[in-house]
């Protein structure tokens, strides 16, 4: 399909830090690897630094610079708002574009509170209405391999769901003198590691097994009450000075669960296991097998099923490169691994596809609003001697 033929999609993207560097790749390579209905184009790139704004938009594709985001929300050349800044600044942006009349992308968690959320929601319906799209950026959802563990579950080749252990590892906070960053602020980034990472997996777990978390009982710790406050930063890291500030938010999370169905879950995410450096697994335990992934073998699924010859069997080791897994026949030849970019490049395929189509994609709003609130379930618990809530 011509570049001409079809028809423009002009693009703002909000904030250009490291999810912003992430979603301006895949806004440029998704239109040259996959044969898009719309023509995505890199209209303009928001930042608070006009100098900075400019030197970014230069170096990741961006045509023009707004220092203001409700003036990029304005535009005429611009259809779709990308939103890639902290987490307190989400609702009232997305808010604004959809009533714009803009579609919108944000980055996750959607929101900093389920109150945030629920107004998203709010808005993102009265939107829809006129034909306005929303999604949230749980780009693990577009792992190949993870794809194609939800299709295994929902054909029944594992059974029925009876277990699930889910995990996301870092290290990057491990040492006590890593320096602040918005990211340990809970004004703006709502929680620490829960949030942060351990949004993803409680995403995760309901995307592959079909279900909805019903109730929880969570833990929070925070190991490090204090770190010396950053004079720069770069992606996750950055150098610290001699001023000190406190940490607001959690350090590791862990909770337990049940699903809709009954199935018991457990969940861990935490930025303080030395040697992780980006570790998100989960296994599904069936009534027939199981199926195991680990997002620092993201190419690769395992799969095991108890029907087959007890001699013989054990877990298969499923290469997730071939032309028929889901994405994978607009890349590389077999064996030729995709990489952490290329969920944000799917994302972007799937929601040009669903804008050009007037469909809804998702993960929607409201699928973002049930995480938000799954959460606010484990922080209530947390501070009521890890109890039973229902989500």
């Amino acid at each position: 399909m011509g570049e001409t033929s079809r028809p423009r999609l002009g693009v703002a993207m909000i904030g250009y830090a490291f999810m912003g560097r992430a979603h301006s790749q895949a806004w440029r390579v998704a239109p040259r690897f996959f044969d898009l209905p719309m023509a995505p184009d890199m209209a303009v790139l928001v930042g608070r630094s006009d100098a900075a704004a400019r030197s970014a938009a230069e170096q990741l594709g961006w045509r023009e610079v707004e220092t203001d985001w409700r003036r990029a929300v304005e535009r005429d050349d611009v259809d779709l708002v990308d939103i890639c800044t902290p987490g307190d600044t989400h609702a009232e942006i997305a808010e604004a574009a959809l009533a714009a009349g803009k579609h919108v992308l944000v980055e996750k968690p959607m929101a900093n509170s389920v109150a945030e959320a629920e107004a998203m929601v709010d808005a993102a319906r009265k939107a829809r209405a006129g034909g306005v799209r929303s999604m949230v950026g749980f780009t693990y959802r577009r792992v190949p391999a993870i794809q194609l563990a939800r299709q295994l579950v929902a054909e029944g080749r594992i059974g029925e769901v009876r277990q699930v252990r889910a995990q996301y590892l870092q290290d990057w906070l491990a040492d006590p003198e890593a320096p602040l960053s918005w990211r340990l602020d809970k004004e703006k980034a709502g929680s620490g590691a829960l949030g942060d990472i351990g949004a993803h997996i409680v995403d995760l777990t309901q995307f592959v097994t079909g279900q909805r978390f019903a109730g929880v009982a969570g833990m929070l710790e925070t190991f490090v009450k204090e770190r010396p406050v950053a004079e720069s930063f770069s992606g996750l890291h950055g150098k610290g000075g001699s001023e000190r500030g406190p940490v607001t938010v959690d350090d590791a999370a862990l909770f337990t669960a049940r699903l809709d169905s009954g199935a018991p879950a457990v969940l861990e995410a935490t930025r303080f296991a030395w040697g992780r450096k980006n570790a998100m697994r989960i296994e599904v335990s069936g009534t027939s097998g199981s199926l195991a992934f680990d997002f620092e073998e993201m190419n690769v699924l395992q799969l095991f099923d108890a029907t087959d010859d007890s001699r013989t069997s054990g877990f298969r080791r499923i290469i997730v490169t071939e032309p028929d897994h889901p994405y994978t026949g607009s890349w590389w030849p077999p064996g030729h691994g995709l990489g952490y970019e290329h969920g944000f490049t799917h994302q972007v395929v799937d929601l040009v596809g669903a804008v050009a189509a007037g469909e809804d994609p998702t993960p929607s709003f409201e699928d973002g609003l049930h995480v938000q609130r799954v959460l606010d379930a484990v922080e209530r618990s947390s501070a009521d001697g890890t109890r039973w809530t229902q989500v």
